[in-house]
């Protein structure tokens, strides 16, 4: 036989789903504010009830006593069953409701009672305060039982003190009216209980809604992953809320805007300022991969919109693959020149072996010169003008491109650079972007030609590229620094629309600017101007370099 599964025990206490145990707190909340609402109102009322009984009967007593007949009566006639006072007091009490009217002399002997037996007899509680001249309201028993009492001095004409009356209200009827008024106090309550309840319940469905019937404690894991998620992942993340403000920054993404935790609760445009980045970031320009340059970095954007009204946008750094892409497009560049240049080399080289099978040495000679030549002459036309090792070996390197794509690269007569760049890979990034832009440009056009004038006027660098292309519309000359904006092919290894970019972020980063316009014989004119790029000149480097300059003009 299979053994008897084990009884399930049954579980008490808080249920885990947050639908349960939001209703369940705000009926047990509802009930408890109308239970104390409740008691709270018939605590007062029990008091209040009480005060309207003995000042009830204390006015039924001032009316009584302000009959000057019943003083009269009191000091002219003994107590009787039918004397005047009996009679009249009975009279009062049956048209006012009261228990009872107890008339009594200053021994406190009773002159009229509901009792006719009790008539001559003392009264059974104090009547000294009302006999001092007192009023007085209290509630006490008496040999009718517990009532709510009023008590008055009864003067004469004359205002002398000749007894008092005594009036009482039966307090079973102060309490009766206190019960009597119960049912309808919970009636209201049980109402207002129920209208409690019921918005707990449509409470609870909408937070059932939002949460996605979850458990607080699936809740508080969803938290502890999110946060370990986002400061984990090496993309950057920013979370806004329906009016565009940060609502979220993880890690990366502050370092990849350079912004902190001061631009949460912020606009993006308080937190970041104009541009394409607050741009893409706040949805102002749609679609998926957008490029954009913050600082130095070149990073890809995408945005996507949540169900509160918010967004959320993720930020991925492709500073280091758009690098690799242009050091790809350089290799490959030089891989075609030094293809061109190889079967070029292999031409040359039949050539000079048809001269010297010929014996034609003396022509050999002076063709192997001039091939040597005009190598020899492009790198010592570039580095005598710009010392600088790394900038003269970019200019030699795109020469030697720009040769074998038909385009004649040239250093403009008055260029002059000394080799004191406080950032020469920066102005490497320069040079390189606008003369790749110009070679574009021209690639393909008759007489195609490339000028680059490099100099420098104190510490600042000027640099201008010329090219004999189409050049640019004055409508389009803000436009092409835009991220992302190309009139190009995007290649299949990176983006299109960075360069010029970067050109402006490197020289606005230093302090200076980029300006484009049309060159003298046509074509596009890009002027960049870079203050303080220059380290202050050394005058014993100045002299070294002025007497090697004389001694290479010499020669």
């Amino acid at each position: 036989m299979s053994p008897t599964p084990p009884a399930r025990r049954l579980r008490l206490g808080m249920p885990r789903r947050v639908f349960s145990q939001v209703l369940l707190m705000q009926v047990a909340i509802a009930a408890g504010v109308a239970v104390l609402a409740t008691g709270l109102f018939l605590a007062p009322l029990s008091d209040q009830l009480d005060d309207q009984a003995m000042r009830r009967a204390l006015a039924i007593a001032q009316t009584t006593a302000a009959q000057p007949q019943i003083a009269e009566d009191l000091v002219a006639t003994r107590p009787s069953v039918n004397g005047p006072v009996q009679v009249e007091a009975e009279r009062i009490r049956k048209a006012s409701g009261a228990e009872y009217v107890v008339v009594m002399d200053r021994d406190g002997v009773r002159w009229s009672h509901p009792d006719p037996v009790e008539i001559g007899g003392l009264v059974s509680t104090d009547p000294r305060r009302a006999l001092a001249g007192n009023e007085v309201m209290e509630i006490d028993s008496g040999t009718l039982g517990r009532s709510a009492r009023g008590k008055v001095p009864l003067r004469d004409t004359d205002g002398k003190i000749v007894g008092a009356v005594s009036v009482g209200i039966e307090y079973d009827s102060v309490r009766a009216r206190l019960i009597h008024a119960i049912p309808g106090l919970l009636a209201y309550a049980g109402g207002a209980m129920a209208v409690g309840a019921l918005a707990a319940y449509l409470i609870s469905r909408r937070v059932h809604r939002q949460t996605r019937d979850l458990a607080f404690s699936d809740i508080a894991g969803l938290l502890a992953e999110r946060e370990a998620m986002l400061h984990g992942i090496r993309e950057g993340v920013v979370a806004l809320d329906r009016a565009g403000r940060v609502r979220l920054l993880n890690d990366e993404a502050r370092r990849l805007l350079g912004i902190g935790d001061e631009a949460v609760g912020r606009s993006l445009d308080d937190a970041l300022g104009p541009g394409r980045t607050t741009d893409v970031l706040a949805g102002r320009v749609t679609g998926t991969d957008l490029l954009t340059v913050r600082g130095h970095r070149v990073l890809v954007a995408n945005r996507m919109p949540t169900d509160d009204g918010g967004a959320v946008a993720t930020l991925r750094d492709r500073t280091e693959l758009e690098q690799l892409g242009r050091e790809l497009d350089s290799t490959r560049g030089l891989t075609d020149a030094l293809r061109a240049q190889d079967h070029e080399h292999a031409n040359r080289m039949h050539t000079l072996l048809g001269l010297l099978e010929l014996e034609l040495y003396d022509e050999a000679v002076e063709f192997v010169g001039e091939v040597v030549g005009d190598h020899r002459a492009t790198a010592e036309q570039v580095t005598e003008k710009i010392h600088d090792p790394l900038l003269a070996a970019v200019l030699v390197g795109k020469a030697t491109v720009a040769a074998e794509r038909g385009v004649a690269l040239s250093v403009a007569g008055g260029t002059l650079l000394p080799d004191r760049l406080i950032d020469p890979r920066g102005l490497v990034t320069v040079v390189g972007n606008l003369v790749d832009n110009a070679l574009d440009a021209v690639a393909g056009t008759p007489h195609a030609r490339v000028e680059v004038d490099l100099r420098a006027e104190g510490r600042t660098a000027i640099l201008r590229v010329r090219d004999t292309g189409p050049g640019v519309p004055p409508d389009k000359r803000e436009l092409i620094f835009t991220d992302g904006w190309s009139t190009k092919t995007r290649p299949a290894h990176r983006e299109r629309g960075i360069g010029l970019s970067l050109v402006r972020r490197l020289a606005e980063r230093q302090g200076g600017s980029v300006q484009v316009g049309e060159a003298a014989g046509g074509g596009a004119e890009f002027t960049v101007v870079l203050p303080d790029a220059l380290a202050e000149p050394d005058p014993q480097q100045e002299a070294e370099a002025a007497v090697t300059v004389a001694d290479k003009e010499s020669r």
